[in-house]
């Protein structure tokens, strides 16, 4: 199984923010859509930066209305781990585990096309693995 199918079940949504909003923006839109990401882009669309819960939550020691009001530039993880379409689910759990994330961003030719979380892979893997024990049930029956 490949990251592609993954995508077809949930759809190619990426809810993104721009690397100058501030980090209130950025807060709204993740309790809004109720996820635990948002992808960071620059003035062309392009990834700049991913913005996680974690992200914020590291920084809220200090003042959480000065922070609030930060551009998101300043509490998103610049250096983002990427995957793309033809990755099988493997190789997207490897590098999930490797790099200790739980949203990786789809990128196909320098587009973003789609982004997964740790959630989707274990709803994959979960659906596999039940497929799995049928199939093995009807054999054993039969």
């Amino acid at each position: 199984m490949h990251v592609e199918a993954i995508l077809q079940t949930k759809g190619n949504t990426v809810h993104t923010v721009s690397a100058g909003a501030p980090l209130s923006e950025a807060v709204a839109l993740l309790n809004r859509e109720k996820i635990g990401a948002v992808v960071v882009v620059d003035a062309k669309g392009k990834v700049a930066g991913i913005l996680s819960e974690r992200d914020i939550v590291r920084r809220l020691g200090g003042d959480p209305v000065e922070l609030l009001a930060q551009p998101v530039r300043q509490a998103m993880t610049a250096k983002v781990i990427t995957t793309h379409a033809r990755a099988s689910v493997s190789e997207l759990m490897e590098l999930m585990t490797t790099h200790r994330i739980r949203h990786v961003p789809v990128v196909e030719n320098g587009e973003l096309t789609g982004i997964v979380s740790i959630g989707d892979v274990v709803k994959r893997k979960i659906e596999e693995a039940e497929k799995e024990a049928s199939a093995l049930k009807d054999y054993i029956s039969s």
